[in-house]
């Protein structure tokens, strides 16, 4: 394949088509918010925010808001979404897939050839870029990187979604602007997958890497100017818990369609808000100009107000692709000496908790209806890999009850909570961030129909990075909270399907499938990710969606229609269901009055 992703003609002509097409559900609320809801939805759609702004213009900043810092400015040790962010912003790739579209597009590699075998991708590598620090990016910088990339023991948390065959990608470079990639075994998404590995200095990072500190290099204490990237923007400062200041790139590589120079914006700034009613109230009094995630269904009303009065844009992504998920550490070295863990690893005592919630009534009090229910990790927004033909667990108290029976777990004592023979009763801990509300409402209904059916969970919200860290070392019963797919492919999202995988939740990173089903499903992705054929791998996917509906690890109960908002002064923004919705095409965000 041979592109040349060097302009932003492309981004630009995708603003220009994007309208937001009018759906709503019913609204469990009050009389009066229903009626102050349906007064603004009779507003014309909006179409994306910049249509019919004139040409970019160059200059001025933003200010946007993020619920938490990065955990590291080293994308390669920390997965979170802030850290993703930050490696956006500052980092380039070989290619990039384009958030809005999801086509590929070439990046930092500006054109390749595939053999016929789908297994050898020569990328050839755009001449004239150069490191935020004015070194000369080549080949050798791409070789570090996928090194790098499967240093498991020095903290990597990138190698396990770049196993085509399950086995590492072989790297060589024949000159300076060349790079041969040899996978394993053909590879459904090919090239795609190199939207997954970051590309670092090696001139900046490989002492780190042969010394064996490459998990504690370019950690959040690290002084900005040691950091270098290819991205549209340089660290400038960051101040702990309070805001990421970031400065435009003077050597950024990527052209505007007039030609000039990109980012259009000399600076952006992202302040740390970990409370959402905080974010709105910055957004609307013009102190921000975009959140870094979606509106709350609360939000609508008011946004929609300001939307009237031209101070802030609304704009609707679609269905999300990713779901609010709920799940038990089943890890059996860390849960043997839990007698509780007897039970919760059986699939039927998570079959009676999807069993005792209701969906429908989840989405009208979580997402005020602005929701459709779900019962697997692929959501309807996901059109190409979502099938609605998977075991559903309609809403049955009874049927619950009976499954809870079945393993043995009886309301023994007349307590209202249910123990097994033993009298180990079924109390658990739900983690969960705090200060998002949909994870409040979503944890208080979860938490209301199990006590029906006899399971007690108690929530405790806690900061991000407190529970990101005990959920690494399953130091927990369960968690309550959305994790993030890096692709709509999920031959892209192996750390999340294969056992072995960092993102394989509720179980990370086995050694060998604790369970004959986690086995039979990395069979099959493994297939799945190695064969060329569209229909033979949606029949393959099917598959595994059906073992996970089955077994249940996760639970799923509904995934919200998104919607985001901005300031009226911002330009060229264009909605993204995956994260970042907003900051994906950061280098072509522009404002109206610099």
């Amino acid at each position: 394949m041979i592109g040349d992703g060097s302009r932003a003609d492309e981004t630009n002509a995708i603003a220009a088509r994007i309208k937001r097409p009018s759906r709503y559900l019913g609204l469990g609320v009050t009389a009066g918010l229903l009626a102050a809801f349906f007064l603004v939805r009779g507003c014309p759609a909006t179409r994306q925010a910049g249509n019919g702004a004139g040409p970019a213009k160059r200059g001025g900043q933003i200010v946007g808001s993020d619920r938490s810092a990065p955990r590291s400015f080293n994308r390669m040790v920390a997965a979170d979404q802030p850290s993703e962010l930050f490696n956006r912003l500052t980092q380039g790739r070989l290619v990039r897939i384009n958030r809005a579209t999801f086509e590929l597009e070439p990046w930092l590699a500006e054109k390749w050839e595939s053999s016929a075998d789908g297994r050898v991708h020569t990328l050839h590598l755009r001449r004239g870029v150069v490191w935020s620090d004015g070194m000369p990016f080549t080949s050798a910088d791409v070789l570090f990187s996928i090194r790098a990339a499967y240093a498991l023991k020095s903290g990597s948390v990138v190698g396990t979604s770049l196993m085509p065959g399950g086995v590492p990608i072989k790297a060589s470079a024949p000159d300076r602007e060349t790079v041969v990639f040899e996978y394993a075994a053909p590879s459904g998404p090919g090239v795609r997958l190199l939207d997954m590995l970051p590309i670092l200095p090696k001139h900046k990072l490989e002492a780190a890497l042969d010394g064996g500190t490459f998990d504690k290099v370019w950690d959040t204490a690290t002084p900005p100017a040691e950091i270098v990237g290819t991205g549209p923007f340089i660290l400038r400062e960051f101040q702990v818990g309070q805001r990421l200041v970031f400065d435009r790139n003077p050597r950024y590589w990527r052209k505007a369609p007039d030609g000039g120079t990109l980012p259009y914006l000399d600076r952006l700034v992202v302040e740390i808000v970990p409370e959402q009613n905080a974010e709105l109230l910055r957004l609307q009094s013009g102190a921000t100009d975009f959140t870094s995630g979606e509106l709350r269904s609360e939000d609508y009303v008011p946004t929609r107000r300001g939307e009237e009065e031209g101070t802030l844009k609304m704009v609707e992504g679609g269905v999300a692709t990713d779901a609010d998920a709920f799940w038990f550490c089943l890890k059996p070295e860390k849960k043997k000496t839990d007698p509780r863990f007897a039970f919760v690893q059986k699939p039927e005592f998570r079959q009676a908790i999807s069993y005792a919630v209701d969906r429908e009534e989840f989405a009208r009090t979580v997402f005020l209806g602005e929701a459709v229910p779900v019962w697997g990790p692929i959501t309807s927004g996901n059109r190409q890999w979502f099938t609605p033909n998977l075991p559903r667990y309609s809403y049955n108290p009874t049927r619950a009850v009976e499954l809870l029976k079945r393993i043995g777990l009886e309301d023994r004592n007349r307590n209202g909570i249910v123990e097994d023979e033993q009298g180990t009763e079924a109390r658990f801990t739900v983690i969960t961030q705090s200060g998002i509300s949909n994870y409040e409402r979503g944890t208080t209904v979860l938490k209301e129909k199990a006590a029906k059916v006899g399971i007690a969970l108690d929530i405790a919200p806690m900061e991000y990075t407190a529970m990101i860290k005990r959920m690494l070392g399953c130091d927990y019963d369960a968690i309550y909270m959305r994790f993030l797919s890096t692709d709509l492919d999920p031959a892209a999202n192996l750390d999340f399907w294969l056992s072995s995988g960092s993102s394989h939740v509720w179980n990370l990173e086995q050694k060998m499938p604790a369970t004959d089903w986690e086995q039979r499903i990395d069979t099959l992705m493994l297939e799945q990710a190695a064969t060329p054929d569209d229909d033979r791998r949606r029949t393959i996917f099917i598959e595994v969606q059906r073992i996970l509906a089955e077994k249940l690890p996760v639970l799923y109960f509904a995934s919200p229609r998104l919607f985001f908002a901005h300031s009226g002064r911002l330009v060229g923004v264009v909605p993204s269901v995956m994260r970042p919705p907003i900051l994906w095409n950061a280098d072509t965000l522009s404002v109206t009055n610099p």
